[in-house]
């Protein structure tokens, strides 16, 4: 084969190789110059192009292990990867977090894990004698304010009893649909522990319960008991004097002073009751 003939078979190999179609056209006149010979594909030329073909064709590895520190740019020119205004509307939107914001995340996410409520109650019925809730508070682990709302009554009021509850009759007025506050009270309270005072009580009031297991009363805890009331259960107000050495409920109650004083408590002594639930459970375990 002379040197034009082997050049031209080159190039007719590099062009099958590219994927490119011949014309009918094309190839008759590539037979003519060629003296008339039929060209004939080898099956090693047939298979060298194949394999040039699907290396065309196949997808750019984008993943961040195979490419290295240019992932992201093999990720921008991989097919349908989105334009530069999107790239850069979607990098603006969901930026990388740095590690300080994962820490803020972190830890606003325990603070969050421990929620205190305390509600305060209206009397309704007979002579007031039974409750209904008119104010519900909770807050996390370090007092912030997660709820604080009034509830409008659903029975008429016969006692506000205001010089302890502190609430009057434009408060509950004005408040929100008690299955409203009951659904945010809820979704608020899933899968965290809950602190507080007599909290049977406000469970009650509220028409919802809570795991038991996930429940910190401070009027339950019987370490505590023992020390400040001799077994008897305490009131709030004397926990947080005696635990805290603060004085609260000098005259109208505070729903969200109350959480925040039994959050106080149990955060002075958590890790004494987390370890006498602990060994609790592990003997009834054993028995």
């Amino acid at each position: 084969m002379s040197s034009t003939q082997r050049q031209k078979q080159f190039d007719l190999n590099r062009r099958g190789a590219s994927g490119q179609a011949h014309s009918p056209a094309s190839d008759s006149g590539n037979n003519n110059n060629s003296g008339g010979s039929k060209n004939v594909v080898s099956p090693r030329q047939r298979k060298r192009q194949t394999s040039m073909e699907r290396l065309q064709v196949q997808q750019p590895n984008v993943s961040r292990r195979a490419a290295g520190s240019n992932w992201m740019a093999a990720a921008a020119n991989a097919p349908g990867a989105a334009s530069g205004s999107e790239n850069q509307s979607t990098e603006e939107t969901s930026p990388a977090l740095t590690k300080s914001a994962r820490t803020r995340i972190r830890k606003k996410a325990q603070r969050n894990r421990y929620l205190a409520m305390d509600c305060e109650m209206v009397g309704v019925g007979h002579n007031g004698n039974d409750d209904m809730l008119a104010r519900v508070s909770i807050v996390n682990r370090v007092g912030e304010v997660l709820l604080d709302k009034h509830v409008k009554p659903r029975q008429e009021v016969t006692d506000y009893r205001t010089s302890v509850s502190g609430i009057r009759p434009h408060d509950i007025a004005n408040g929100e649909d008690f299955e409203v506050v009951q659904d945010e009270v809820v979704k608020l309270l899933h899968g965290r522990i809950l602190v507080g005072h007599a909290l049977r009580n406000d469970l009650a009031v509220l028409n919802i319960r809570h795991p038991f297991e996930l429940i910190r009363d401070t009027s339950r805890y019987k370490p505590l008991c023992k020390l400040v009331s001799n077994g008897h259960t305490p009131s709030l107000k004397r926990l947080t004097m005696v635990v805290l050495g603060q004085e609260i409920q000098t005259g109208e109650h505070n729903s969200v002073e109350d959480a925040r004083a039994a959050m106080g408590i149990y955060n002075r002594i958590a890790a004494d009751w987390e370890k006498y639930l602990e060994r609790k459970q592990h003997q009834q375990q054993h028995f």
